[in-house]
């Protein structure tokens, strides 16, 4: 037996393609948010991480530098490093969403993100009433009868869907609530407690909702538009939505009294 077959096989964090600090950060923040690391509490030492994960100390640097980037932890000079409380967290963020909705069993981060997105996109909606052109309505009105053609074929039809959405965004001209949209879409969207069921009546019923944005923005009904996507989208989840947890974070907030 040589001494090479003597020797430990190196561990898995050195064997990785990517970078040593992407893939500590990632562990990092999974443990953070799970709780094996909680809020109040002192990160472990360097020495310990780099043990822990066999590698140097600049890499751990890197990581907890990103940590604090992402507003997981606070680093103070002389007091080590403090994993902060989950108000201080950027859930815009992917490993940070992503890692905090594997551990969300109410699926309360999921209601928060679609009532989010009926938010931003009723009143992209409403714009889109009053300032989309012909060849953007026309545009809804193919991607709708597209989808109708499409609901036999979940994944096609999803395609068709993100297009409207995203159509409509446009056509309100508000980059930073599209980019929000898109941007939580896009950490959520092959998430499967996100996109949940997805057979033929339930594809059907979703176009449905397309079909009232497209015609009140047709009709240039800002009011009309803002409701019908806000109905779309809220029905669209709940019938995606398993059992877990009380939805409702999704109920309409209540009109203030004149």
């Amino acid at each position: 037996m040589t001494a090479t077959d003597d020797a430990p096989s190196a561990p898995s964090w050195a064997r990785r393609p990517a970078s040593l600090a992407k893939a500590v950060t990632a562990e990092l923040v999974e443990r953070i948010v799970r709780g094996v690391y909680p809020s109040g509490t002192a990160l472990p030492p360097e020495p310990v991480l780099c043990e822990t994960f066999s590698v140097s100390r600049t890499v751990v640097r890197e990581s907890v530098k990103v940590l604090q980037e992402k507003g997981l932890v606070q680093v103070r000079q002389g007091s080590g490093t403090t994993v902060t409380p989950p108000a201080l967290w950027n859930l815009l963020d992917e490993l940070v969403l992503a890692a905090t909705i594997a551990q969300d069993d109410s699926l309360a981060v999921l209601d928060d993100v679609v009532v989010t997105r009926r938010l931003l996109e009723s009143d992209m909606a409403a714009v889109a009433a009053r300032t989309a052109d012909e060849e953007t309505v026309e545009r809804l009105r193919m991607l709708v009868e597209r989808m109708d053609e499409l609901v036999d074929d979940p994944v096609a039809y999803r395609e068709q869907d993100r297009a409207f959405h995203d159509t409509v965004m446009q056509a309100s001209g508000n980059r930073i609530a599209r980019g929000v949209v898109r941007a939580l879409e896009g950490q959520v969207i092959n998430t499967a407690r996100y996109t949940g069921r997805s057979e033929r009546a339930l594809c059907v019923a979703s176009n449905m909702g397309h079909r009232a944005v497209y015609e009140r923005i047709a009709a240039q009904d800002p009011t009309g538009a803002a409701e019908a996507m806000f109905t779309h989208i809220t029905e669209a989840w709940l019938v995606r939505r398993d059992n877990s947890g009380d939805p409702t974070r999704l109920d309409r907030p209540a009109t203030p009294d004149p």
